[in-house]
């Protein structure tokens, strides 16, 4: 995977970018090939702080996310959203943790658990 300049990547690609990023991601993790979803991560991570940097409208165009088909993306877009937007991200990592099965499932109770004890980190 190419390294990305994402400061000179337009905000609605960025949006893209995490769109389809996170879905790779946890196709990678389900297929067993952890090296690809940690490099992903890296990059998801790395798009996350440059919309911070670019602001909350940056950040909140993010929310069309949270309803996206895949499950990975909704749960990676719900915990990355708990900063600026937590009742939005708190109702998807609820929803999928009781109703997604897997690593989906687990990894959102877990951010959700997180949360509540105030202890989830951003990223």
């Amino acid at each position: 995977m190419k390294k990305l300049d994402v400061r000179k990547i337009p905000t609605e690609q960025l949006v893209e970018k995490t769109r389809t990023l996170s879905a790779e991601r946890m196709r990678a993790i389900y297929a067993g090939k952890p090296k690809d979803g940690n490099r992903m991560f890296d990059l998801l991570v790395s798009i996350h702080r440059e919309l911070r940097a670019r602001g909350i409208e940056a950040q909140r165009r993010l929310l069309v996310l949270l309803d996206d088909p895949d499950l990975g993306t909704r749960c990676w877009t719900a915990t990355a959203v708990m900063e600026f937007a937590p009742e939005e991200g708190e109702r998807v990592l609820a929803d999928l943790a009781r109703s997604a099965g897997g690593l989906v499932g687990f990894s959102a109770e877990w951010a959700l658990e997180e949360w509540k004890a105030g202890t989830l980190k951003p990223i």
